[in-house]
């Protein structure tokens, strides 16, 4: 009975076929074999009991009457070990129905064909066969499967495509029958298919469980000047070579090396552009966070000089940590036009720490100490000072007091109609008096006031003249200035 007459009686459930004595409808014993669509399908897996082992085959119970067959030798190690005994479950695939109602399947790990037949049924059930790599031919690779001789491209063997051949050689691998043509003479095997199908199924794997902060390892399988990619469990990784060290990597080749296992963190995660990110770097504490404490400001240090830029020099300190040196603080009190007339890269300095600020990531240094200012003593809220006029700004004017601090009046103290043009009243060097509004100790901080001395100088003169008419009254006798008036109208008279 054929194969397609055994399909087409099993989607009549009404007529019978007989199996193994039994009189039973093929659909029924499809059905208790577990298939949900009442038939296998080719490529189907099924789980299932080993009930006997043949010297030729290893037979399984598929429910109910039905049973399939396993060539016994996908259960053989190398040295002929069986490793397989009744009573255990397994897995496998479906390949196709034999006379007699038969159904051919086959173990998970690979099918190992002996014969064109049985290829072509791995063909056309969409089943990976088992294949030695014999040889490099034109084009690609001489593959045995079974004994029948397959052809597999280069860009077939491998993901990144087989060129070195000589790795492969002699190796056994699972392959997919892309083409089977001429009756058997042209057969096209890959092995990148699987190894893509592999690729995507851990990839939605893990898809479930990586995340951005991760902690993962991955192993390095190609070193390119920008960087190393990494497999990460089945997936590709980027390692940027500036996230290989905190310091600067100039070739990933002097860092790492292929085959090597590195602890890296996922700094980003693209799965519509199957991108992944990595560092290294941030396996390490950031230097930056402790570089206060370890370079106080004034302190002396030793680098090299990394860089010239016409604004200064660039200096490292150590991995990760550059300070710069402004072509101001380079020439030792004379002008410099680049810095190279001081320094060259690969010059090892000394330099004065003038600044550190670790949330900018910036360290400003000098070749010379930076000049200790004396502290000049602020003055007192009320003090009347003097001064000349140093910067006049939109909203005030900073006056150079003769302390040789600097205080700013603002315009609101300034004494004078809204809107005057203070620049033109009031130009640079201009002498002027204020008094002291406000001190800010913590800052160095003088707010001063102009219309503050005017008040002041109006209310002396008023007080001066309520002084002066004090006096006066006192001396005409309290008679006022009415009674003056008359006093000396009398004494016209009397004359």
């Amino acid at each position: 009975m054929s194969e397609e007459k055994i399909v087409a009686d099993s989607e009549r459930p009404d007529e019978h076929v007989e199996a193994g004595g039994v009189e039973e409808s093929f659909a029924e014993l499809l059905e208790k074999s577990g298939s949900p669509s009442g038939r296998l399908e080719p490529g189907q897996k099924v789980r299932a009991k080993v009930i006997s082992i043949s010297e030729d085959f290893v037979y399984i119970d598929l429910g109910g009457k039905s049973e399939g067959m396993i060539d016994v030798k996908e259960f053989m190690d190398q040295d002929g070990t069986l490793r397989v005994r009744e009573g255990e479950e397994i897995e496998a695939f479906f390949v196709s129905l034999q006379d007699g109602g038969r159904v051919l399947t086959t173990k998970i790990r690979g099918y190992a064909p002996q014969s064109l037949k049985a290829i072509r049924d791995a063909f056309e059930a969409g089943l990976p066969v088992t294949g030695e790599v014999k040889r490099e031919v034109k084009g690609g690779f001489e593959i045995s499967v079974g004994g029948v001789r397959c052809f597999c491209p280069f860009s077939q063997i491998d993901l990144r495509g087989g060129r070195e051949g000589g790795i492969f050689l002699g190796q056994s691998f699972s392959f997919k029958v892309l083409e089977f043509g001429e009756e058997g003479r042209n057969i096209v095997v890959s092995r990148r298919v699987l190894l893509e199908e592999e690729k995507r199924a851990k990839r939605e794997k893990l898809k479930e469980t990586l995340e951005v902060g991760m902690e993962v390892t991955g192993r390095v399988r190609s070193l390119q000047n920008f960087g190393a990619f990494l497999d990460i469990g089945g997936i590709d990784g980027l390692l940027p070579v500036s996230e290989i060290a905190w310091g600067r990597t100039e070739r990933p080749q002097d860092v790492l090396s292929v085959g090597q296992e590195v602890k890296v963190k996922i700094i980003s995660l693209d799965w519509e552009s199957n991108r992944l990110t990595l560092s290294m770097r941030q396996m390490q504490q950031d230097p930056w966070m402790t570089s206060a404490e370890r370079y106080p400001v004034d302190s002396r240090v030793q680098g090299t000089i990394v860089r010239l830029t016409a604004f200064g020099a660039f200096v490292n300190l150590e991995p990760g940590i550059d300070g710069l040196i402004h072509i101001s603080n380079l020439g030792a009190g004379r002008r410099i036009n680049h810095p190279k007339e001081v320094v060259e890269v690969g010059q090892v300095v000394e330099a004065y720490v003038l600044e550190v600020d670790p949330l900018k990531r910036k360290l400003s240094l000098s070749m010379q100490p930076k000049p200790k200012v004396e502290k000049i003593a602020l003055p007192a809220v009320g003090e009347v000072l003097e001064g000349v006029v140093e910067k006049v700004m939109p909203f005030g004017i900073f006056l150079r007091l003769n302390s040789g601090l600097t205080g700013l009046i603002p315009n609101a103290e300034v004494g004078t109609p809204r809107g005057t043009d203070h620049s033109r009243m009031f130009p640079e060097g201009t002498p002027m008096q204020a008094v002291v509004a406000d001190v800010d100790s913590s800052n160095g901080k003088v707010r001063l006031s102009r219309k503050g001395v005017l008040e002041k100088k109006e209310q002396e003169e008023f007080n001066r003249y309520k002084d002066a008419a004090k006096e006066k009254k006192e001396s005409s006798g309290g008679l006022g200035i009415l009674g003056e008036a008359l006093k000396a109208k009398l004494e016209e008279k009397n004359k």
